[in-house]
């Protein structure tokens, strides 16, 4: 039984691993657009990093979908916003990333429930970092100090 117990448990790490979006695992679904990339820009994809002039497509291969997108217009045209969040409570971060297991009716599950974190009425919603577009390119990047 106790054997038993321990495949499942593996079992249950690497389903979970397998499913976490990775640098990695975004390269090895799309070869085409990670060759597309120069060799600098190839470096810090796999490093999950990002710099000022990389496509939307390389900051995805890097840093996977954004939590929130948004808008913002001004002089020079529109600029588009990917948000990256923190959900924090408490001084304590409760979720951090776009993809979450959520709580469904008596337990834990994947699906299209929602995520335990929106049960913190206190919760602090924040910016871990900002990467802005300008004509497809990134124009800039903006970060917590310190996190």
């Amino acid at each position: 039984m106790k054997n038993l117990l321990s495949l499942l448990g593996l079992a249950s790490v690497l389903l979970f691993v397998a499913g976490c979006s990775t640098p990695a695992s975004r390269i090895e679904a799309n070869p085409e657009a990670f060759a597309r990339l120069t060799p600098n820009q190839q470096s810090l994809v796999r490093a999950g990093q990002i710099a000022l002039g990389f496509s939307t497509e390389a900051v995805h291969l890097a840093l996977g979908d954004p939590d929130r997108t948004t808008v913002r217009t001004d002089a020079r045209g529109e600029t588009i916003v990917w948000h990256f969040l923190t959900y924090e409570a408490g001084g304590q971060v409760l979720f951090t990333g776009h993809f979450h297991r959520g709580y469904r009716g008596g337990g834990w599950g994947w699906g299209v429930s929602y995520p335990y974190y929106l049960d913190y009425p206190a919760r602090t919603v924040r910016d871990r970092f900002r990467v802005e577009f300008h004509d497809g390119k990134v124009t800039a990047i903006t970060r917590e100090e310190g996190r």
